[in-house]
């Protein structure tokens, strides 16, 4: 089977640049069609240091256009829903977006449809830090691809790689692969250049310097759907993670 159509389903502008980067730069250069859909336009993030968009009424419509950006950067196309990111509470408290659960898995399942997906990313279980909208999300598609789309692979970014530190493992979530995604770094690069207001959050979790700095060489999956019975799954994602040099933590 050959991927000719991959959505992924995400819930702020930036998670599909700094989860998946490399793999959708992979995807489309291997003459996938990739389709990015972010349920929010991020309007309750960061604004930048100092701040790059004045108004936080403008903040959405910025974050939407960064997003176009990086997916340009990254060979895909985008369709942004209309669901309000809630504003960051005290002590960085997250939540999730207000939806109709029904609806929001209807929406994804209709968009998965129309785009005849032969493979879906998204989030993993643990919202990788815990973001309550990251699990949103991935419940979400967990419930209508399966239903709507049995034929369709369903992957999680994210998936924990033991050997490499970092915050945003999903921790219950083993990885199936993991890919260095060196030879599409150039891409993903030029996708967080495009995240100009979330530059300062990039450099701040790891006091860096430069956004480069905050580049992540490993991107890893976990099959989600169909569920693997034992062993590593074998299919046309996994084959093709593989055959770019993928290996199994």
């Amino acid at each position: 089977m050959t991927l000719r159509s991959v959505v992924a389903f995400f819930a702020h502008p930036d998670d599909e640049t700094v989860l998946a980067g490399g793999l959708i730069a992979l995807l489309a250069r291997q003459g996938a069609a990739v389709h990015i859909v972010c349920a929010t336009r991020g309007e309750g993030g960061e604004a930048g240091e100092p701040p790059v968009v004045l108004r936080r009424e403008l903040l959405g419509t910025a974050r939407e256009a960064e997003l176009r950006c990086a997916a340009r950067a990254l060979g895909a196309t985008v369709t942004v829903l209309d669901y309000v990111d809630p504003t960051i509470g005290p002590d960085e408290a997250l939540f999730p977006f207000e939806c109709d659960f029904t609806t929001l898995a209807g929406q994804f399942a209709d968009i998965a449809r129309q785009r005849r997906a032969d493979l879906v990313l998204t989030h993993g279980g643990d919202g990788e830090y815990g973001h309550p909208a990251h699990q949103l999300v991935n419940q979400a598609v967990l419930y209508a691809i399966p239903r709507a789309l049995p034929g369709t692979l369903v992957y999680t970014v994210a998936a924990l790689v033991p050997q490499i530190e970092d915050r945003l493992w999903n921790a219950s979530e083993p990885a199936h692969l993991a890919l260095d995604i060196r030879p599409w770094a150039e891409a993903k690069v030029q996708a967080m250049e495009c995240h100009v207001s979330q530059h300062a959050l990039f450099k701040r979790r790891r006091q860096l310097q430069t956004v480069r700095e905050a580049l992540r060489t490993v991107e890893s999956v976990r099959r989600a759907w169909p569920e693997p019975r034992g062993e590593p799954p074998r299919d046309a994602f996994a084959d093709l993670l593989r055959t770019a040099g993928a290996w199994q933590p």
